[in-house]
């Protein structure tokens, strides 16, 4: 490890990726998402962080949460945090504030292990040895059919025991949606039975007019 543990560069890209297809979840329908990558520097080692978010999270990172990182210990990466939060002040610490510091917080963490030469895993403290996953989708905006084949493909295709569907009506007329969750129909016959089933209900406040 290089004696030198200050930030060096800090920077922040936008990167706008479409989906295959239109997706939905009860409360938004989107066509892309878009990826906020952070590189945070120190003594030619690179960390990275993510989040999804807008593309505003790029002038916080780049603009005010670099002035406060670089020139900073990478290795205290709580003071860097706690540092972040009071510059955001103004900016506000929830929505964009929010993102670009957790990206940029991943980012610090990354780099301190790498820089430690250890697995992020054992510099955080691992309590096992493996975890769990889960396959992520089953969009409210899915036909019975797209719904099958997307849980099929986890469920048998990759052998993944566990799946999360979205259920609600994505504010499709009743004739097509009825709650809690036309998206349900088809995952008896999609799934194993000793697969683990996870519905997450994302409900609008209210149904949009016209």
């Amino acid at each position: 490890m290089s004696t030198d543990s200050t930030a060096s560069n800090l920077r922040a890209t936008a990167y706008t990726i479409p989906t295959d297809a239109p997706e939905a979840d009860g409360t938004l329908s989107w066509n892309a998402t878009t990826l906020i990558v952070v590189e945070a520097h120190c003594a030619g080692t690179v960390g990275t962080g993510w989040t999804y978010g807008s593309p505003a999270c790029v002038s916080v990172v780049n603009d005010v949460l670099a002035d406060v990182v670089i020139g900073r210990t990478v290795l205290d990466v709580a003071s860097a945090s706690d540092a972040m939060v009071k510059a955001l002040r103004n900016v506000g610490r929830q929505g964009v504030g929010g993102q670009a510091l957790s990206a940029v917080d991943i980012a610090l963490w990354d780099l301190k292990a790498r820089l430690l030469g250890l697995p992020l895993h054992r510099l955080l403290g691992a309590v096992r040895d493996t975890v769990a996953v889960y396959g992520s989708g089953g969009f409210t905006c899915y036909s019975d059919e797209q719904l099958r084949e997307q849980l099929t493909g986890w469920t048998e295709g990759l052998a993944i025991p566990r799946v999360k569907i979205k259920i609600g009506e994505s504010w499709a007329p009743a004739s097509t949606a009825t709650w809690p969750g036309w998206t349900g129909h088809a995952m008896p016959s999609a799934t194993r039975p000793s697969s683990t089933s996870m519905p997450t209900a994302r409900i609008p406040a209210s149904k949009p007019s016209g």
